[in-house]
Formats: structure tokens, C-alpha cells, sequence
């Protein structure tokens, strides 16, 4: 596999993450965020930090 060509063009929305996937309380949503709080941790005040993440991941690995 490769990297991404454009890894910088990248667009994370941070009202999708923290809205809806890390929101415990969206009616679909929900689900997301408590794999995500029971395996890393991240809740609904933690967007930015998961938006770091996986931009990062974006950049540095394989697509």
C-alpha cells in the first residue's frame, strides 16, 4: 500500500467528531463514542485531541 497523495488537504470535522462521534448521548452516534471512551479514553470534550490523532495518522501511514 501507499500514503495518501494529499495528506494535507485533509478535511476533519470538528462538529462531526464531537457532535456525533464521541457524543454518548446522539442517537446514532452513541455507539461510536463509547468504543471510544472504553478503548482510548475520548469523550465529547476531547474532539481536538482525536482530530491531532488522526491527522497525524493521515500523514504517517499507509492508506
Amino acid at each position: 500500500m501507499q500514503k495518501l497523495s494529499n495528506p494535507d488537504c485533509a478535511i476533519i470535522n470538528i462538529d462531526k467528531l464531537s457532535g456525533y462521534c464521541l457524543n454518548s448521548e446522539h442517537p446514532d452516534g452513541r455507539h461510536k463514542a463509547k468504543v471510544f471512551m472504553s478503548a482510548l479514553n475520548l469523550g465529547k470534550d476531547d474532539a481536538e485531541i482525536l482530530k491531532s490523532a488522526l491527522l497525524k495518522a493521515i500523514k504517517e501511514n499507509e492508506a
